[in-house]
This record gives structure tokens, C-alpha cells and sequence, in this order.
């Protein structure tokens, strides 16, 4: 249930972002859609949030995930050392050319979701005493789902399907981005969220629940249930080579929000230059230098929890701002109307803002964290146009 929940709050967010990115054709994302709909300040901060951590941790913990499935069938390896060989290696082929890039983004791609469909046919094949669980919530299960646990496990989940905006960050490089933008964003969310279903049915219908719990690496102790230890193994490796195409696509879509940024605060400048195939090369290295920091220094679940945090609270002023926007600017021209206006940006806000407040009674620190952040992007702002009127003068 949880990722079904999840899964209807990207998809209602994929739905308004739909809107949003159509009628403000730019790179940039949330930076974008929040310096029109509220003032450069908004766009300032979630910029700010979007290129210190936005993408940054999930890169981070993509390849951390990475490292800890390698290192579960080969210990004498480092799960530190895999992680930043993973970051450098996809920074340096990001930072050449948009051919090599998205060849190496559609490859893993495809690999993936064939992967992940083989995976789930073969469990189903092969599992001869499946766990019993179910779907539809029982009587007592409704507690349980409106509990507080229940919603920040939802921010988890929300975390994992991080990435259902990503196009909004490369409009510019999208072909006639007002018609494509919302076919984009609708098709990849509601693919990922079947196959993020499936995925998890199988993992839950395979392997007992109390040998998951706490782990990382639950591809691989799935299929430890499912096909022994050598197929296991198999697993494990095929699973670490999918994540590559998380911190690829990563890698690719957080610069062009610092990217952005640069083209329109004079301090920040230099993240704006490109080399000769447009690529934002500076923009790229700086990202993957916060990534490896993240890696260096801090645990899985605080990097996810302080980071998941921000990143919903950008994600809830950029959904509240198509209200916005629909009655400061009426006339805007928009290729693309949200279906069932208004019900998914407020179904999306609902759901986001319920979880928003559980974290900040069951994990004030994380909260407290990306509040802090909040507010020194605040403070930045003003001193980036400080600066930047003195650079000018």
C-alpha cells in the first residue's frame, strides 16, 4: 500500500508539473516554476536546496546502495570506495557529450526494467511457499496506515520515486517541450510506479518480512529466497549495475538547475559555462563533489530522512503554486491543463503535507536540518545579489 500511495502522489505531481512545466518552458525545475509563481526568492531557495542536496543525495545514496550489494558478495571490496568510483566514473562520461550521455542513460535504462520484469516472472515461476500477504488493508490495518509510521515510511517511499520531475529540469533540451513535457512525465511515472509495485509485491511475496528489515540490499536477500545462494550472487551483481542508471540520470538532471542559476545570478556564473556539446561540465563536477562529501561522511537513513524532508517540502510549494500562478497570471498561455484540476495538486498536497508533519514530530532533527538550509538559502540570496551588484559595478 505504501508504494501505491507513493505512486499516486508522484503521479499527481507528474500531472501538475505537467501543467507547470508546459506554461514556463524552461530548465530548471522547481527554481523555475517557483520564481514565477511567487518571487526570485522561492526560486533562489529551492535552487539552492535542489544543488546543495536535491541531487546531490540521491546520487549519494544510489551509490552507496551500489557499493553495499557488490560488497555482500565480494567483502574484500570497499562499499565506500565502489561508491566514489561509481560518481567520479558517470561524472566524467556526463561531462562530454549529449550522444555518449544518453546512450549510456537509455542502456541502462532498458537493461533495468528488462531486468526487473524477468525478476518478477521468474518469482512468481519459481517460489513455491509464498509469504502471506495481501492488498486490500484488513480491519486492523487501518490504524496502522494512519499511523505516523506509516507516513514516515511514506517519505521513503516518496524518496524512491524521486526522479518524476526529472524532465522539468531539462526543458530546454527536450524537443518542442510544451507538447512532449506532459507526455514525458506521465508515461515515465505511471511505468515506474507498476514496475515499482511489482517489484515490491514480489520481495514481500518471496522472502519473510523480519529478514528484509533493516537492510539495504533487499534484491539480493530476495533472491537468496528465490534462487539459493549462487543465484543470489547473479542477483546481487545484475542489481548493483541497475542502480547505475539512478546516479546517471542523477548526474544528469541536477546541473542544469545549477546551471540555471548561474545564467541568472552574476556570483554563480561559472556553473552556467558549457563546453563545446552544451554540456554544463562545472555544473556536473560541483554536484558529484557534494555526492562524494554525502558519501564520505554520513549515514544511509540521515542523508535519506534530512534530504527526503527538503526535497517534499520543494515538491509542496511548487504544486501549490499552480493555484498560484492560475490566479496571478489567468491569460498564461498553457499547452497543458492538469486533469481533473483541481484534484491531483490538492491530493498531492495532502498526502506530501501529512508526511511533512509527521517527520517534524518523529524525526525533529532531520526537519530541523532542511529548515536550516531553508533559511540559509534565504540569507544566500540576498548576499548572492549583494555580491553580484558589486562584480557588475
Amino acid at each position: 500500500m505504501l508504494w501505491v500511495v507513493g505512486g499516486i502522489t508522484a503521479l499527481c505531481g507528474a500531472l501538475t508539473y505537467a501543467e507547470l512545466g508546459a506554461a514556463l518552458p524552461r530548465s530548471g525545475g522547481e527554481y523555475n516554476f517557483l520564481t514565477h509563481s511567487y518571487h526570485p526568492i522561492a526560486g533562489f531557495i529551492s535552487g539552492w536546496i535542489s544543488s546543495t542536496i536535491g541531487f546531490a543525495a540521491p546520487v549519494a545514496l544510489a551509490a552507496i546502495t551500489f557499493g553495499a550489494y557488490l560488497t555482500s558478495i565480494f567483502p574484500f571490496l570497499s562499499k565506500t570506495g565502489l561508491a566514489v568510483v561509481l560518481i567520479i566514473a558517470l561524472s566524467l562520461i556526463h561531462g562530454t557529450t549529449h550522444q555518449r550521455s544518453g546512450r549510456l542513460q537509455w542502456l541502462f535504462t532498458l537493461l533495468k526494467l528488462l531486468v526487473i520484469g524477468l525478476f518478477c516472472i521468474a518469482t512468481m515461476l519459481l517460489v513455491e511457499q509464498p509469504q502471506p500477504i495481501h492488498f486490500i488493508p484488513q480491519t486492523q490495518d487501518w490504524e496502522q496506515i494512519f499511523s505516523g509510521a506509516f507516513a514516515v515510511a511514506l517519505i521513503y517511499v516518496s524518496y524512491a520515486y524521486n526522479g518524476w520531475n526529472a524532465a522539468t529540469y531539462l526543458t530546454n533540451e527536450i524537443e518542442n517541450p510544451q507538447q512532449n513535457l506532459p507526455k514525458i512525465l506521465l508515461t515515465g511515472t505511471l511505468l515506474v510506479m507498476v514496475t515499482y509495485v511489482a517489484l515490491n509485491f514480489v520481495f514481500l511475496y518471496a522472502t519473510p518480512i523480519e529478514a528484509m528489515k533493516g537492510k539495504v540490499e533487499i534484491g539480493y536477500i530476495a533472491a537468496q529466497s528465490i534462487f539459493g545462494e549462487v543465484g543470489a550472487n547473479l542477483t546481487g551483481v545484475v542489481m548493483a549495475m541497475l542502480l547505475v542508471s539512478t546516479v546517471s540520470a542523477m548526474t544528469i538532471a541536477g546541473p542544469r538547475v545549477l546551471q540555471v542559476i548561474g545564467e541568472d545570478f552574476t556570483l554563480f556564473k561559472k556553473l552556467a559555462v558549457v563546453n563545446g556539446s552544451g554540456i554544463p561540465t562545472r555544473a556536473i563536477y560541483f554536484q558529484s563533489s557534494i555526492a562524494l562529501i554525502f558519501v564520505l561522511t554520513s549515514s544511509f537513513e540521515t542523508i535519506l530522512v534530512f534530504s527526503g524532508f527538503a526535497l517534499a517540502l520543494n515538491n509542496f510549494f511548487a504544486v501549490l503554486g499552480i493555484f498560484v500562478l492560475r490566479y496571478k497570471q489567468p491569460n498564461l498561455a498553457r499547452p497543458y491543463k492538469t486533469w481533473l484540476y483541481p484534484l491531483p495538486p490538492i491530493l498531492f498536497l495532502v498526502l506530501i503535507g501529512w508526511t511533512l508533519i509527521y517527520i517534524v514530530k518523529e524525526k525533529p532533527f532531520e526537519a530541523g536540518m532542511s529548515l536550516l538550509l531553508v533559511v540559509l538559502g534565504g540569507i544566500f540570496y540576498f548576499v548572492s545579489i549583494f555580491l553580484g551588484k558589486k562584480i557588475n559595478d
